[in-house]
């Protein structure tokens, strides 16, 4: 594999990585906007954005967007996140330019129809409603609030009816203008791909995002903690839990990664086994951090029976705090091992490769070598990894929300909210 990068004068940059064996490629633009971005009138616009782009440009129109792309058997798409919003293509080797001439057109180019618009606010409003039926978005919006207080950051990414109605075609094209800048552009591409094709049709087609760079997001701030339940008539109880973790330039990460996949990262670890297997008290059960530019997210989620909800926190508060003294080599080895070969399994794909060539070049700068992140895999040990435990269990105050109904609701809660503190266990029953 060959990684290329260029800096075009736009301040756009294009990495690819050419994967000689494949006949197809993947590539796409990925932007440094996303949810934390938005003011508060704007609540939802990088997500309504993503959508519009799709719906008709100046020499296309949203029918022909997806025809042309379809045409040739590939497939168009994109999403926004909390920090990025990508639009991403899978085309034949030959159809790259097509591809990149379609990518560039709907961002380069929309124009926002007024009847368009006011469809996909209605298409949106309706994928609000779906989030709102799924008990496991809805207490993960519950606990982003109490996470990231009254900041962009802990509210929703699909914005509300509210919010979405305010918007018109200038405040779109104003957003647009105002953070899709060529300083904070990739187009990264991976798989059948040229290089210098590549350079060569995003210099003429990116050219229009010159200019200096986005404003910055407001610092990121984890709130204080604290719990929230939300009655809601269910079958199960969905609990979750989190911690402020570490930011994705941290040295520290990956010690942290490891950490997290021993405590519930898969079928092997400590709480799926001591939880599910040996106690019977839930089905699903995971942990997981998701790093941002300078703060992160330790996450914790399981659904179980309202009336299994006290025992199953008390249980997992034990295993966590149990945990951070007791890793055992084996573990730490088993951890790096995931780690390595789902980084190695990503390298397989083209789709896969394309995007963590984006995101390290908005994270990083840079694109970090394989070799360079085996070594960060290999260099986590048994200390390291007790030492950034026991500081994501000092750094902050755990927020916990639940959804669900009955009383065991709040007595699972206030196990949980007792996680990173000395806590008096007949106080609670």
């Amino acid at each position: 594999m060959t990684v290329e990068v260029t800096k075009l004068p736009s301040g756009l940059t294009v990495i690819t990585d050419t994967m000689p064996h494949l006949e197809t490629a993947a590539l796409g633009v990925w932007t440094g906007v996303g949810g934390r971005d938005e003011k508060s009138n704007e609540h939802g616009i990088s997500h309504l954005l993503e959508h519009m782009a799709f719906k008709g440009t100046k020499k296309r129109s949203s029918r022909e967007i997806v025809e042309e792309i379809e045409a040739v058997g590939g497939d168009l798409n994109a999403a926004t996140s909390t920090e990025t919003t990508a639009y991403y293509a899978r085309v034949m080797k030959a159809d790259v330019p097509l591809a990149l001439d379609v990518l560039s057109d709907i961002l380069a180019n929309p124009t926002f129809v007024p009847d368009e618009l006011e469809r996909e606010k209605s298409v949106i409003v309706q994928e609000i409603g779906a989030a709102q039926d799924t008990p496991d978005d809805v207490v993960f919006e519950h606990l982003n609030e109490l996470c990231y207080p009254d900041q962009p950051m802990g509210r929703s990414l699909l914005g509300t009816a509210k919010t979405l109605k305010g918007f018109d075609r200038d405040m779109l094209q104003h957003y647009l203008s105002t953070h899709y800048r060529g300083p904070d552009m990739v187009v990264a591409a991976a798989g059948a791909v040229n290089h210098r094709q590549v350079v060569h049709e995003a210099s003429d087609r990116f050219s229009s995002f010159a200019g200096t760079a986005a404003p910055k997001p407001q610092p990121a701030m984890f709130g204080k903690g604290g719990s929230r339940v939300v009655n809601r008539d269910l079958e199960q109880a969905h609990l979750t839990l989190a911690l402020e973790g570490l930011p994705q330039s941290d040295l520290s990460l990956f010690s942290l990664q490891v950490f997290t996949n021993i405590l519930g990262g898969g079928m092997s670890s400590r709480l799926f086994q001591e939880v599910r297997e040996k106690r019977g008290l839930c089905y699903s059960i995971y942990t997981f951090h998701a790093p941002y530019t300078d703060t992160g997210f330790f996450g914790l989620y399981t659904g179980t029976d309202p009336t299994d909800a006290p025992e199953m926190m008390e249980v997992i508060v034990d295993v966590i705090n149990e945990s951070v003294e007791t890793l055992t080599e084996a573990e730490i080895a088993r951890a790096k091992a995931q780690m390595k070969a789902g980084l190695l399994m990503a390298l397989e794909s083209c789709s896969s490769r394309a995007e963590q060539l984006a995101r390290h070049m908005l994270a990083y700068g840079r694109p970090l070598t394989v070799e360079e992140l085996v070594k960060r895999i290999d260099d986590v040990s048994v200390e390291s990894t007790r030492n950034v435990a026991r500081g994501l269990l000092t750094r902050s105050r755990p927020a916990v929300a639940a959804l669900g109904s009955g009383r065991g609701l709040d007595t699972a809660v206030a196990f949980a909210e007792g996680l990173t503190r000395a806590k008096d266990k007949s106080l609670l029953h």
